[in-house]
């Protein structure tokens, strides 16, 4: 189903991704860190749904719909590292931020912070160009 996008994305120099595929790359990164530490709450599930729907105002049925096509996609996709790469080139440096801070809502959506989440987010935020103090404050934001 995702193969023509993730042979786009694996390219050796991908293209920059369009506003549709953007959408569900970065719900599926969204998936990516609720998945991290093994337990995909229903919390988390539903974390993911109301920041897709608000993000791309679209309804709640649309929302879940594209969190589902966004498991599949992330189920099937390369490492993170690629994966945020094409982010990354989709996502203006201003909005990256907020990238980081829909992290932050899922990996916090549970009530639990774990060392794998932890240490995705990290890394995703190194690759979208943020340093690790803007992240920190990122989620104290989004703590509080």
């Amino acid at each position: 189903m995702f193969a023509d996008f993730l042979k786009r994305l694996t390219a050796p120099e991908p293209a920059p991704l369009n506003d549709d595929d953007a959408r569900l790359a970065l719900s599926a990164l969204l998936v990516r860190i609720a998945r991290a530490d093994g337990d995909y709450a229903p919390e988390e599930v539903a974390r993911i749904d109301r920041i897709i729907g608000a993000r791309y105002g679209l309804s709640q049925a649309d929302a879940t719909a594209l969190r589902r096509e966004a498991e599949t996609l992330e189920s099937e996709a390369p490492d993170t590292v690629r994966f945020t790469r094409a982010i990354k080139d989709a996502v203006a440096f201003e909005e990256r931020i907020g990238v980081i801070e829909a992290l932050w809502q899922v990996v916090l959506a549970d009530g639990a912070r774990d060392a794998e989440e932890d240490a995705l987010v990290r890394l995703v935020s190194s690759l979208l160009g943020i340093n690790d103090r803007d992240s920190a404050l990122a989620r104290q934001r989004v703590a509080n």
